[in-house]
């Protein structure tokens, strides 16, 4: 019996390891941010750029750019308007242009608590996606619109003082869920690790690492990047509230 089983196992080896996905290589996401706070109450904005590489500090296959304006409806709520375009590229071939380009406009709610030190932070977004450029499956999938919803919990800690202000280290960590309206309903889960430091009161830079496990609707599978990010503030001359130096997408 055991020797059979042994057989058998031998036998669907070589198909169970061609079922398995192969490991994606670890990529890299640049992210630099250009943002206006808002006073406690008022307006402010930001701009954005990305960019994203198939593999570590190569092959580059994806690049993003958006803005938007948030209005602060007090210390611990804000509303915010963006707009944003993506395009995915085949990094074999760059000169074919882009596999996938996708305009968004989205809607959400910022809302942020403090434990002590502890400084969390709820977002909830509406996005509105337009697909131009994309191959004929893809269009098959998932359409020419489409809708998404999207939740993230933030945790930032900072490691040498109460709250994060310049000369602070400070630890950053999320979990993102990406909802479709239509089956099946789970799209994405975003989960990030990193570390941060606000050099002066305008410069922050962070480093980490993310993983994004896509299910639906056109990649399954997840992927591991290292991603490392510049953020530019602006600042007001006064009433300006704390804020957390979050990724804005």
């Amino acid at each position: 019996m055991a020797r059979r089983l042994a057989g058998l196992c031998l036998f669907l080896l070589p198909y169970v390891a061609q079922a398995q996905p192969k490991p994606q290589p670890l990529g890299t996401w640049f992210i630099g941010t250009v943002q206006l706070p808002a006073r406690e109450r008022g307006w402010g904005g930001f701009v954005e750029g990305q960019v994203r590489s198939n593999t570590l500090f190569d092959q580059v296959n994806y690049y993003e750019v958006k803005g938007g304006i948030s209005y602060d409806l007090g210390p611990a709520f804000s509303a915010m308007v963006a707009t944003g375009r993506y395009h995915t590229y085949n990094f074999r071939d760059l000169a074919d242009g882009p596999q996938v380009l996708e305009t968004r406009l989205w809607e959400q709610i910022t809302m942020s608590q403090n434990v002590e030190r502890l400084k969390f932070e709820h977002r909830y977004r509406v996005e509105q996606r337009w697909f131009g450029e994309s191959t004929p499956e893809n269009v098959a999938i998932q359409g020419r619109f489409r809708n998404r919803v999207r939740y993230r919990m933030n945790l930032m800690i900072p490691l040498n003082a109460m709250t994060i202000q310049p000369k602070t280290v400070f630890v950053s960590i999320y979990d993102e869920l990406f909802l479709n309206f239509k089956a099946p309903h789970l799209e994405r889960n975003r989960v990030y690790a990193g570390l941060g430091y606000q050099i002066d009161r305008n410069w922050i830079v962070q480093a980490g690492w993310v993983n994004q496990y896509d299910q639906a609707p056109v990649n399954i599978g997840d992927k591991n990047n290292v991603v490392l990010s510049v953020m530019y503030r602006l600042h007001r001359k006064n009433g300006e509230r704390e804020r957390l130096p979050t990724q804005v997408d």
